[in-house]
């Protein structure tokens, strides 16, 4: 039978009869009465790595499962990443002591771009985070040492007040629209209450010898500098994680105010998060600076697990205070998710997603639908009032994160063209939906002439990166009845554009010149635009 060295040579036995660690237990019972209500209803898992901290926390869900003081029992996960030669006889003994305890348990592999602990530490996350359901719970055992060290290395870094607030015992973590929660109830607990459990209970753990090795940030603060601070205060280790719950109720103070500055000054008609964010300079500027920087920290780090670094901080609010036209100026910022540009046009702040700005790159197609097509297929043997009204689809462009969707009444056009009395050739009557040409002059009401290029896309406001995302819609119609007009009396058809569409705005288009006897505003308002994230 393999073994590894770093596994206590202490035999696998049920511990759900042997005595329990009051303070430990308290600390997750009471953990467990503050989030009952979002614990309701939702799957428990419990990082285990087979080491001393999480084969204790498990151990500890045994016994108060066992003695009915715990209502769930989670299932383990032990993440197998390779690094260390043993790492498959480790994970072979969690496999082990699970099935003893008869507590459920499920073994991952994970592949780890790197040889640091970051990176392995990043890959067990990814590969459990895929595991877990949406809402589901991680437990894990991350205790007051683990709090200390987190601090003094954020400190280092020179972290602010979000920083410095450690880790939370309740997270709420999503990446893309996959939402976890992470459950740390041992935050309060010193690391040496655990090994003296441990050590009672005679948990044959696994003693990595990394941990201590002092080749990272974290083992180096925890061999060299922990010991050094205790000798000048004896209670370090809580004193630290005391701070880090003061700066943490801080935190959620400034967090309350930059929620209530951004509720005033985002642009609610340009958010597609996590794709686009927008703020209103001018609005920005009227609040206190120290409120302005705390705002663009707040707003730069909506859907990132971690926080912006100062400096993008600074940059970011040095460039709401240019007065200048320069409008080609971007920052960018690689998140944890994905990669940012933020720019500035005009003055509005936007942070842009490097996926939302290669979808905006995608090439539009010109596409034509029948009407009539779509009113003869929805009246067979159908309630004209009810099938009529629904809408028909027009995707006009999409991949796999999102899709710009036209919607259109067909039988609310033909009721307003009868209306009007205008008659339809049943083979022109067609909506025509094409991208804008830089060179193609249209009129908006903005504008007091038709316009092209650059001077329409001034009077409109369009950013350089949605020019290429502008869709002329055009309905193609016969007017039989305007007798006066000779290009009508022939039944020739007359394409009119009624419709300038971008992703975020619509402009109805000028028809005064077209001799068309038909209300186009009202004609526009059967058309809706659509922009669906998936």
């Amino acid at each position: 039978m393999m073994s590894s060295s770093a596994i206590l040579p202490h035999p696998i036995e049920p511990i759900a009869e042997l005595p329990i660690n009051d303070n430990l237990a308290k600390a997750l019972l009471t953990s467990m009465a503050e989030y009952g209500e979002q614990l309701q209803g939702r799957r428990i898992w419990l990082a285990c790595s087979g080491g001393r901290d999480s084969l204790a926390l498990a151990a500890l869900c045994v016994q108060l499962y066992q003695q009915g003081r715990l209502p769930f029992l989670p299932q383990l996960l032990h993440v197998s990443h390779g690094l260390q030669a043993d790492s498959a006889i480790w994970a072979a003994h969690v496999a082990n002591w699970a099935k003893a305890q008869k507590i459920p348990y499920t073994i991952l592999q994970a592949h780890v771009n790197g040889h640091d602990e970051q990176a392995a530490r990043q890959a067990r996350y990814d590969v459990m985070r895929a595991q877990l359901n949406q809402d589901d719970v991680l437990l894990l055992a991350h205790h007051a040492d683990d709090q200390a060290e987190t601090v003094l290395m954020r400190l280092i870094q020179g972290a602010g007040v979000n920083g410095l607030s450690g880790m939370h015992p309740w997270r709420v973590q999503t990446q893309d629209a996959h939402r976890i929660i992470l459950w740390r109830p041992w935050l309060t607990i010193q690391r040496a209450s655990i090994s003296a459990y441990a050590q009672r209970l005679k948990l044959p753990y696994i003693d990595d010898p990394t941990n201590d090795g002092g080749d990272n940030v974290r083992s180096g603060l925890r061999r060299d500098i922990m010991p050094v601070l205790a000798k000048y205060n004896p209670n370090v280790i809580d004193n630290i994680a005391r701070s880090a719950q003061l700066l943490s109720d801080a935190q959620l103070t400034v967090n309350a105010q930059a929620a209530k500055d951004l509720q005033w000054t985002e642009v609610a008609s340009l958010q597609l998060p996590p794709a686009q964010r927008a703020l209103n300079i001018d609005k920005l500027q009227k609040l206190p600076l120290y409120r302005q920087r705390q705002l663009l920290h707040y707003w730069l780090g909506q859907d990132e697990p971690l926080p912006p670094a100062k400096q993008l901080v600074d940059n970011v609010l040095s460039l709401s205070q240019r007065d200048d036209h320069d409008h080609q100026t971007e920052l960018f910022w690689q998140g944890r998710e994905q990669s940012y540009t933020i720019r500035r046009y005009r003055q509005q702040l936007y942070r842009l997603s490097s996926d939302w700005l290669k979808w905006l790159e995608l090439p539009l197609a010109e596409q034509t639908q029948s009407l009539l097509t779509h009113t003869e297929s929805n009246l067979i043997g159908a309630d004209v009032h009810t099938t009529g009204r629904q809408p028909v689809p027009i995707n006009l462009r999409n991949d796999d994160k999102f899709t710009w969707q036209l919607q259109i009444l067909p039988n609310e056009v033909m009721r307003l063209l009868e209306s009007y009395k205008v008659e339809s050739d049943k083979d022109k009557l067609r909506i025509t939906f094409a991208p804008l040409d830089r060179n193609q002059r249209v009129q908006t009401a903005l504008a007091s002439r038709p316009q092209s290029g650059k001077k329409l896309y001034q009077t409109l406001g369009i950013p350089s990166w949605m020019r290429e995302s502008l869709v002329v819609v055009s309905v193609t119609l016969i007017n039989k009845e305007s007798s006066e007009n000779e290009l009508l009396e022939n039944d020739c058809p007359i394409e009119q554009p009624i419709l300038l569409l971008s992703p975020f705005h619509s402009w109805v288009l000028d028809a005064e010149q077209a001799n068309i006897n038909v209300d186009v505003k009202q004609l526009a308002a059967f058309i809706d635009s659509h922009l669906i994230v998936h």
